[in-house]
């Protein structure tokens, strides 16, 4: 175990002996003296306890209050925060409080709870200035429990958090908790909770455990005593157990597991610092593989995550570099990437240029798709219809399965975002007997066959590997494959990503002035020169596409979601994460096999006056004094919109034809070169944006046409400083990008 983990998991009780702990408390605020007479009495972590002590001799009282006054809410994955002292923060008296209230919310709803029992699993994670890991979370949220007679399946050790849901369905329990923030940054920590059907909770159970938490703050007699996870013989094990049962599950998708023993193909994994390394060396076992190389920096677990700057396999080459530099040594062409609890899966391939591919989420599913509806139609009995099989994906994911499933005959369905509500339609569906084949959310969650019902990393590595040794027989790489599907089911070309945002004030006033753009409860028309032909906000119940203006989908108010469909096909939606302060968008372009070429003539036609400068957007050069050069621009409205276009091999050489060089602008990054296409459209608010570069190439300056930011040749000295100052309500950057190098450009949004 991680020495600081082992620090962390002892024993945090203590006695202060504080002065304060009596002390009347005269804020001017009744409801915060009330918070912080409360955390005082009930708190007995002396670390989180010291915490709030400081914070109220030093007289810091907003940050008293922020901490308080304010409790968590389920978001798309439970309750999620950053741990620490204060009652909307993780922490044990916090997860003491969501304990009890989750018990009285199930005793209330099942007559055999004290029979059936309650899963309760961790991480790796943990925070040594407030004495907190997940392990020790864990072991207080069972002593809850078990001080009520509840038997409590305790893993004896940390696991993935799919096998939380898992054996919450195999032990026939009520419901069950992972301690976890997935991939979230170090400092956070989370309560994930699992329904009796193994599907994360929806509304209305969520809100009903809410109640009952505020009904049940305060801490019952024994909830503290963590003793009794060693003493009590209600408390059981399930490892072994579940980790064998998992396992011989995973054969259910193994398809061909004597080409998997032969194969040449060597594969390199990284677990990110958490669980995965383990039960992804097992799951390679069972499908017939040798052992796949880890990555020794990052094989362990490590709560400081010390080897990247986030632990989420999501961002890319970034934070691969230790695994794509191991397998390039190794000779292995493909990187398996499991994020901190082994849920989400990241996949790169090793190209024959020498340039490694990382493989969106979108991508993934592709050829997820595409594998599970093969391997099913090859291994299918006589009698089976395929009007009985589903694919689902979440709605603000790539529309490729939809694609797959009306071409060849199945049923393709979307759920509102997050794995929860996946989860809970693939019950729903085999309940009345049909078969899921596949679902995924973008944000590289995927789930292959239906033993698990929430996103699963470990299977879906192992998947990964049988598909492309299977490929390799045929000498086809992944991403060869991917143009196969695309090529069969059309091309769908799509990009998500995010921009932070910690104010929920800013968050909801920008989506206010989408719902009230031009006038009162009027959204957009256009977005630029492109036509909005329907609008749907899932927020407030609203879709213009539907005859009575209501949304198919769920309304779900606690969260912020619009999508816009666009006259030319584009589909792009904003909205807000369920466990991150981040606004995310999507956006994606399909296209039916027939429209191949149409589609590639839409995306060629806009390139040729990349190096055009123009007048639409009232862009003006304000100055221009030795190398250094201010544009200012202005829009009405931009749908925040970001995509990477792959083109065929002639495409390129078309575009590298036009003999064009470019220096180009992304959130982070200066590239030059022609090789991959960027759509980035940040969104309707007021801001300033100011971006600045160092340019290691003769010279460019700022300029646009009315669609897209280009940089264009000047004659400038190299290595010169370019300023662009932007102020207005949202901006367009078409920009292309060649892998080989880049240099830095920061990019700030006030």
């Amino acid at each position: 175990m991680h020495p600081r983990l082992a620090a962390m998991t002892e024993n945090a009780e203590g006695d202060l002996n504080s002065n304060l702990l009596h002390a009347p408390y005269h804020t001017g605020d009744p409801q915060l003296d009330t918070a912080i007479g409360q955390w005082l009495r009930w708190d007995k972590n002396p670390k989180t306890r010291e915490q709030i002590e400081n914070l109220l001799r030093n007289g810091m009282n907003k940050e008293l209050r922020d901490r308080l006054c304010c409790r968590m809410t389920f978001g798309t994955a439970g309750l999620r925060s950053a741990m620490g002292a204060g009652f909307c923060y993780i922490n044990d008296l916090t997860v003491i409080q969501s304990t009890q209230g989750m018990y009285k919310y199930l005793e209330r709803c099942f007559s055999d709870f004290k029979q059936r029992g309650f899963v309760v699993g961790y991480d790796t994670r943990g925070q040594v200035t407030s004495s907190c890991s997940s392990q020790r979370l864990a072991k207080l949220t069972a002593a809850v429990l078990l001080a009520k007679d509840v038997p409590v399946y305790l893993f004896s050790r940390y696991v993935p958090t799919p096998f939380v849901p898992y054996a919450v369905q195999e032990l026939n329990a009520v419901a069950g908790v992972m301690i976890t923030a997935s991939h979230n940054r170090k400092e956070d920590n989370g309560y994930k909770v699992y329904w009796e059907n193994g599907a994360q909770i929806t509304s209305p159970h969520d809100k009903e455990i809410l109640k009952c938490i505020e009904e049940c703050v305060e801490p019952w007699n024994g909830s503290w005593n963590d003793n009794l996870v060693d003493t009590s013989p209600l408390k059981r094990d399930p490892l072994q157990d579940i980790c064998r049962r998992y396992m011989d599950d995973l054969k259910k998708i193994c398809f061909y597991r004597e080409l998997n023993s032969k194969t040449t193909l060597k594969f390199v994994h990284t677990s990110f610092h958490g669980v995965g390394h383990d039960y992804v060396q097992l799951a390679f076992q069972v499908f017939g593989f040798k052992p796949p190389i880890p990555v020794p920096e990052q094989k362990d677990p490590d709560p400081d995550f010390s080897t990247v700057k986030c632990p989420n396999p999501e961002e890319g080459e970034s934070v691969l570099e230790l695994s794509l530099r191991l397998a390039e040594k190794e000779n292995a062409r493909i990187v398996l990437a499991t994020d901190p609890d082994a849920d989400r899966l990241a996949v790169a391939e090793l190209q024959e240029n020498g340039v490694w591919k990382v493989f969106t989420g979108n991508e993934l599913a592709a050829l997820f798709g595409w594998w599970m509806f093969d391997c099913w139609k090859k291994s299918k009995s006589r009698n089976a219809d395929v009007k009985n099989i589903y694919m689902l994906a979440t709605t603000v994911s790539s529309k490729i399965l939809k694609a797959i499933a009306l071409k060849e005959g199945f049923h393709f369905e979307e759920t509102l975002p997050g794995f929860k509500w996946i989860g809970s339609r693939i019950k729903d569906l085999l309940e009345n007997g049909k078969e899921v084949l596949f679902s995924f959310e973008e944000s590289i969650g995927f789930l292959c066959g239906t033993s698990v019902l929430d996103k699963d990393g470990v299977s879906a590595a192992v998947v990964v590997a049988e598909m492309a040794s299977y490929l390799e027989t045929m000498n086809i790489t992944l991403k060869q494959q991917l143009i196969n599907v695309y090529e069969k089911y059309g091309y769908h070309i799509s990009k998500t990503s995010y921009f932070l945002c910690y104010d929920p004030t800013t968050i909801k006033s920008i989506f206010e002035r989408l719902r009230n753009f031009d006038s009162p409860k009027e959204y957009p028309k256009f977005c630029g020169t492109f036509a909005i032909l329907h609008v749907r906000d899932i927020t407030t119940g609203y879709d213009s596409s539907q005859p009575n203006k209501k949304s198919v989908l769920p309304v779900s108010k606690s969260s912020q979601m619009i999508t816009f469909t666009f006259q030319n096909g584009c589909v792009a939606t904003l909205r807000t994460s369920g466990t991150e302060p981040k606004i995310k968008y999507y956006a994606e372009m399909c296209a039916s096999p027939d429209q191949r070429q149409s589609m590639l003539t839409s995306i060629s036609e806009p390139l040729k006056s990349l190096a055009v400068t123009s007048s639409g957007w009232k862009s003006r050069i304000l100055s221009s004094t030795s190398g250094l050069y201010k544009v200012c621009y202005s829009h009405t409205f931009g749908v925040i919109h970001t995509s990477r276009l792959y083109f065929p091999i002639r495409i390129l050489r078309w575009l590298e034809s036009l003999k064009m060089k470019f220096y180009f602008l992304t959130c982070s990054e200066v590239w030059t070169g022609i090789s991959r296409l960027v759509l980035l459209v940040l969104v309707g608010f007021t801001y300033q944006m100011e971006v600045s570069c160092q340019v290691k190439s003769p010279g460019c300056c700022l300029a646009h046409d009315g669609l897209s930011w280009v940089g264009q040749a000047l004659p400038c000295s190299s290595r010169t400083p370019r300023t662009g100052k932007s102020s207005g309500s949202s901006a367009v950057l078409l920009v292309t990008r060649n892998s080989t190098w880049h240099n830095g450009c920061s990019v700030m949004v006030k």
